[in-house]
């Protein structure tokens, strides 16, 4: 008697499995595109003051619109990572500014990503004057030491220091802001911050922060390293938030200065904190005054555990998110702090479940 001939194999249920991996996997790929791509509602165009000066002199020329000195100049860093920060922040200063038409934006964007952040905030604020500037990541990666938190080891997290060299020479004064703040004042204000004769940038002292924090003891305890804030009463400044007087920092070449700080630290650690560190080391003690009210900051709660913190006293005409937690990161996670509740109306993400009223 002949024996049974095995039974054939299973085409069919073989066939099921490869397309539930490919469905899988396509999930996969259509989840990383979303979080990678951020889409944005059109913001709408203020016009909040009728006596604005005209910045617009130059013929259309747009390289010469950027030169304006009657305009406000503010200088943002742009990555997908904080990117919803940034339109947050954006849309926040045009709210609120006298003048929205005459701030000219200058963002500096990795050279990876210029284009793909170019097309987002052409089409999020159509009417917008602003110029992008790509940012090579090599000089500075080889500079960068490990900190506190890998976010703040992010080479474009440095660009700060390089804004003379980005911006066109024409560019005497800007504002530097973070992406992870919002303003509810008219940014014109801080803008007009007076830095005196002598000053390179201004910005909010703390002088009861607990300056020797920031350094090793290895530094404190070398008088040739610490002996550079002699003479200065050097307070923490947060880097947030600076106006920056450009046309000083490039006679003084303080990116040079900023730089063999880095440089020393990547030899020897002698700070812990990212890009802060080298800002103190140059500027603490000699910048100008700026009231508390534009930078209420520490929003983000410290660099471990993110927890939620209320507002310093006194007026606010700035709310700053810096720390670990990010007010977008909570409220998707459904764990908002009380106060991510005044970053919320900010937010111009399209989500493909919102009602358009």
């Amino acid at each position: 008697m002949s024996k049974a001939a095995p039974p054939p194999p299973d085409h069919h249920r073989y066939f099921l499995l490869l397309i539930l991996f490919l469905a899988v996997a396509a999930a996969a790929t259509v989840t990383t595109n979303a979080t990678d791509t951020h889409k944005f509602k059109e913001a709408p165009q203020f016009y909040n003051s009728q006596n604005c000066p005209s910045i617009d002199n130059h013929d259309d020329d747009d390289d010469q619109v950027m030169c304006s000195t009657e305009a406000v100049h503010v200088a943002m860093t742009l990555d997908t990572a904080y990117l919803r920060g940034s339109v947050a922040a954006i849309f926040s200063i045009l709210q609120h500014s006298s003048c929205p038409q005459n701030i000219l934006f200058h963002f500096i964007v990795s050279s990876k990503s210029t284009d793909h952040l170019h097309d987002t905030i052409s089409h999020t604020f159509p009417y917008l004057n602003f110029q992008i500037y790509p940012f090579q990541d090599d000089p500075v990666s080889g500079l960068i030491s490990t900190s506190i938190r890998s976010a703040l080891d992010c080479p474009l997290n440095y660009a700060r220091n390089y804004l003379a060299n980005l911006l066109p020479p024409c560019v005497e004064k800007v504002v530097y802001l973070d992406s992870d703040l919002v303003v509810v004042d008219d940014i014109a204000m801080l803008a007009a911050t007076p830095l005196g004769d002598h000053a390179v940038l201004a910005a909010p002292e703390y002088c009861n922060a607990n300056f020797t924090s920031y350094f090793t003891p290895s530094f404190w305890s070398n008088p040739t390293l610490s002996m550079a804030f002699a003479g200065r009463n050097a307070c923490y400044f947060n880097t947030g938030v600076m106006v920056i007087d450009l046309e000083r920092w490039r006679e003084g070449d303080y990116t040079t200065k900023i730089t063999e700080w880095m440089e020393l630290q990547k030899r020897m650690r002698i700070y812990e904190l990212g890009s802060l560190p080298p800002f103190l080391l140059v500027f603490a003690g000699n910048i100008a005054p700026v009231d508390h009210r534009w930078n209420q900051h520490g929003l983000g709660g410290d660099n471990y555990r993110g927890l939620c913190r209320d507002l310093h006293s006194g007026p606010v005409s700035l709310l700053h998110w810096s720390g670990k937690g990010k007010p977008w990161v909570r409220l998707d996670a459904n764990r908002p702090c009380p106060l991510d509740a005044l970053w919320a109306p900010y937010d111009l993400l399209q989500t493909p479940f919102s009602l358009e009223s």
